[in-house]
């Protein structure tokens, strides 16, 4: 029985994720289709890939994500299916796929598939579900098109070093209103090497890590490394995004000393 997931920017309220659905059953009718999640930010690929490399290792190998964000194919945008850890990502190539692996996939193929429909403004339903079809029904990847070397890159802003400090931002906001930003748990370290610290923003400071959100009183804001590895800054029972403005991009600072 296949499983195939759906992550795209369509929201509920339209006809588009009950169409994709409906083509997937269509040609599947046993097929498992998990939803990941459309409340993404309209063209966001940065939120989507976020998304996305959060969870899918924790499908069973060769699940099929399809990718619904920003599909409009063209020359420097191809539609894609990739080979990754197991598991099968049909989108286009506009660097979404870059912002997902952190090792270069096993395979990458250019999609050259006739889509079931003279219009082409739903490549999801009318190309990317014919592609998920073919690999259920355990067609070979390069069935789908011809072979690519490498993907598109869209790089994401990095945390900066500079001497003692770490620069960093928020890359996420999740339902909680936990803010999630760009720093992980293996370079706080590495360069916090056990010293004291003050997590600073929005004219807020922080000078401890907690390792849940119970971990102090309801309502106060405390700063933890979620499962995901990442910085966050949360509050117990409460909205810690909404309270202190956090949005994406904000800058989030960390200072070491002796």
């Amino acid at each position: 029985m296949p499983v195939i997931t759906l992550t795209s920017d369509w929201g509920t309220k339209d006809h588009y994720l009950a169409s994709v659905k409906g083509a997937i059953l269509k040609q599947m009718p046993e097929a498992r289709i998990i939803d990941i999640s459309h409340h993404i930010p309209p063209h966001n690929l940065t939120q989507a890939a976020f998304i996305l490399k959060n969870c899918y290792r924790d499908f069973p190998p060769g699940t099929i994500h399809i990718i619904g964000v920003s599909t409009e194919e063209s020359e420097l945008s191809p539609h894609t299916v990739v080979l990754a850890d197991g598991q099968f990502f049909i989108g286009a190539d506009n660097g979404i796929f870059s912002l997902i692996f952190d090792e270069p996939p096993e395979k990458i193929v250019e999609i050259d598939l006739t889509q079931d429909s003279t219009f082409f403004t739903f490549s999801s339903r009318d190309r990317f579900v014919k592609a998920a079809a073919m690999l259920a029904k355990g067609e070979d990847i390069s069935s789908l098109g011809h072979p690519r070397e490498t993907l598109n890159e869209k790089m994401l802003f990095a945390p900066v070093v500079d001497n003692n400090v770490i620069k960093g931002i928020v890359i996420y906001v999740d339902n909680y209103k936990n803010v999630i930003t760009n720093i992980r748990q293996e370079k706080f370290k590495e360069v916090g090497r056990n010293r004291k610290f003050t997590i600073s923003f929005r004219g807020e400071e922080i000078n401890r890590i907690y390792e849940s959100y119970s971990d102090v009183h309801v309502g106060e804001i405390l700063a933890l490394f979620g499962c995901n590895g990442h910085l966050e800054i949360a509050m117990n029972n409460g909205k810690a995004g909404n309270l202190l403005g956090l949005n994406p991009d904000d800058p989030v600072r960390i200072e070491f000393y002796d």
